[in-house]
């Protein structure tokens, strides 16, 4: 498996490849462990080759939530160039790619994590649960290209002349300075861009132009079809800093996004009994079963937990 893996980290995988090794990562937090040990060893030898011949050159910057054990544990496993500890964050060695301009990086957040990345432009870029993103060590064409399959928070830097283009499976966002979420998870058919600052672009695949988004709108794929509207919810956003935002969602939609933010399956053994509509702001760090005690001042049910399973059933 180490030396798939190391084609995934690599950018050399195909589309098959791919899927094997997000289900891989998916099925067990050691595989993730395993993982981000050997991606952390294979950025360490890049930086110490490329470091030899170009020190000056621009660097980037990984800050990954320091909110779980495997991430530790990937640290004490490969803890050479350790910068810097901050609140509910760990921040990764600076890198030098100076040979690696056209190499494409992937990140793979599992679900009940976030991630923040700086790249090489000074874009700030936050990752939801579930979420690849791929982006060059440098951006080195005439377009700022990045890849997303989840969703993630924007905040690009301004270049006039060189637009920042996110691609998804449906759509791609083309930017040339502004802050914006997107949410394009390939594995379902929701797609929605909210425009908090600046403009942006939608384009659909194999169209050279699209529509335009003004601040505080968002666009959202329904049946087919894009519509816009004023920003709904714009609490939802705070996502990127560890607090989960619901606004009239169905008890269908707070399960799912349950098991999202915190990497754990639900099985309701009853749905008819949940017709209600919730909001609600909550920390992620005061747990699933705080929502779940803050439901019940509204519903009457009982919950258990398997922790075997790794499951929550709820009656």
């Amino acid at each position: 498996m180490n030396d798939l893996l190391l084609k995934y980290i690599n950018g050399n995988v195909t589309d098959e490849e791919k899927v094997k090794i997000t289900h891989w990562l998916d099925a067990d937090p050691k595989n993730m462990q395993e993982y981000f040990a050997l991606r952390k060893l294979n950025d360490i030898s890049i930086w110490h080759s490329d470091i030899e011949i170009n020190s000056n050159q621009k660097k980037m910057k990984f800050l990954i939530p320091f909110n779980s054990k495997w991430y530790w544990e990937v640290s004490k496993i490969a803890a050479v160039f350790v910068f810097a500890f901050f609140v509910a964050r760990f921040v990764f060695p600076t890198h030098s790619f100076s040979r690696l301009s056209s190499r494409m990086q992937t990140i793979h957040v599992p679900a009940g994590q976030r991630a923040e990345i700086i790249l090489a432009d000074s874009t700030k870029v936050w990752l939801n649960a579930k979420t690849t993103f791929k982006f060059p060590s440098q951006f080195a064409n005439k377009e700022r290209n990045v890849e997303l399959d989840g969703e993630g928070f924007f905040e690009v830097t301004h270049k006039m002349k060189k637009p920042f283009v996110v691609n998804t499976s449906k759509y791609d966002v083309k930017v040339l300075g502004t802050k914006f979420n997107l949410i394009a998870y390939s594995e379902t058919e929701e797609f929605e861009t909210s425009l908090l600052e600046g403009a942006v672009e939608i384009i659909k695949q194999g169209e050279s132009s699209g529509m335009s988004l003004s601040p505080n709108k968002e666009a959202v794929l329904r049946d087919g079809k894009m519509i816009v509207s004023a920003i709904e919810n714009p609490d939802h956003f705070l996502w990127r800093e560890g607090i989960i935002s619901f606004d009239n969602i169905s008890f269908t939609e707070l399960v799912h996004n349950l098991e999202l933010y915190f990497d754990i399956i639900i099985e309701v053994k009853n749905t008819q009994k949940f017709n209600s509509r919730y909001s609600g702001k909550f920390r992620m760090k005061d747990g699933v079963e705080h929502i779940l005690k803050v439901v019940q001042l509204k519903e009457n049910f009982n919950y258990r937990i398997d922790e075997k399973t790794n499951k929550i059933i709820i009656e």
